[in-house]
């Protein structure tokens, strides 16, 4: 068998980075194997994955050098940020800039930046429908990321760039239904009726950067968007009353209310799903689930997440 090309991971023991080394190890057939970088390599999850195969070393972002090591010798790259470790788009700026600088450095053949859109291109500030944010961003988490893939082009990395969507993991960390005064279950989002709201398991990232990697660097400077399923409010409550078996509604929250709510990120992810709501027919429309499924079959539904996750919806 030949030598296997080496895909260096960031963020693997998170959950997208993670998933994408879990991806990659299943798989012995795809002539691939995982350098898996972490800032704690003695982490029960970075032991999960050397437990797996993976070659774990530690790096990170804010010690340049060690990146760059990490990054000598692999064939390509699965490289992610985690903006909602800081909450900062310029903290979050500064790392993909030691990425590109890494990547570049070790001559990837092919990198696949886990990315999302730049909100301005659609919605420029000075449109008074939503805040803005860190003095210069409608969704800086968003914006950050998409304003970085210049980077890597400018950079001259030969990149693959997967835009990513709402994680259908969001319904157990607070999102889900919950029991309204009346006793009904209800799912409270800021959704307009009838808009879409894409979502996706986040474990399919990496399955889906897999399959990127196996297509080889023809996809070099493509951009793929990614989603599981395009649902309405009303969609996902019915899904959710089927597998728990009681009524479930759809209520829509008003995006200026979720901005006000007591919670961590609130006018951020307000605007986040004002974007969604507003640009729904753009954003569902850049993310072709039959081309996603090309590259990745197994795609999770969310009937299928649902599925896989009834026990934990039930208890949540």
């Amino acid at each position: 068998m030949s030598e296997q090309k080496v895909i260096a991971v960031t963020g693997a023991t998170g959950a997208q980075g993670g998933g994408a080394a879990r991806a990659i190890l299943a798989d012995p057939e795809s002539g691939f194997t995982v350098r898996a970088l972490t800032r704690n390599p003695d982490s029960p999850a970075a032991r999960e994955l050397a437990a797996l195969g993976a070659e774990v070393v530690q790096a990170d972002f804010y010690d340049e050098p060690s990146v760059h090591k990490a990054f000598e010798g692999a064939y390509g790259a699965f490289l992610v940020t985690n903006f909602w470790a800081h909450g900062s788009a310029a903290k979050e700026t500064e790392e993909v800039n030691v990425l590109v600088r890494a990547a570049k450095a070790a001559g990837l053949k092919h990198v696949v930046w886990s990315t999302l859109e730049d909100t301005r291109e659609l919605l420029p500030l000075d449109d008074s429908r939503m805040p803005v944010l860190q003095d210069k961003y409608n969704v800086p988490h968003f914006d950050a990321k998409g304003e970085a893939n210049d980077l890597f082009r400018q950079a001259g990395v030969p990149t693959t760039f997967l835009n990513t969507t709402f994680f259908f993991q969001g319904f157990l960390q607070g999102l889900g239904p919950q029991r309204g005064e009346d006793g009904v279950l209800t799912l409270s989002l800021p959704i307009e009726d009838g808009k879409y709201l894409s979502g996706v398991d986040v474990e399919d990232i990496g399955r889906t950067a897999l399959g990127i990697f196996k297509g080889g660097e023809g996809l070099v400077g493509e951009t793929v968007g990614l989603a599981g399923e395009h649902l309405t409010g009303a969609q996902y409550a019915a899904k959710f009353e089927a597998v728990l078996g009681e009524p479930v509604r759809f209520q829509a929250v008003p995006y200026d209310v979720f901005r006000t709510l007591d919670m961590p990120a609130a006018e951020e992810l307000g605007n986040m799903f004002q974007y969604y709501g507003d640009f729904d027919q753009e954003f569902t429309g850049a993310r072709d689930l039959d081309k996603v499924r090309a590259l990745h079959p197994e795609l999770k539904s969310f009937d299928a997440w649902l599925a896989a996750n009834a026990s934990a919806i039930k208890a949540s």
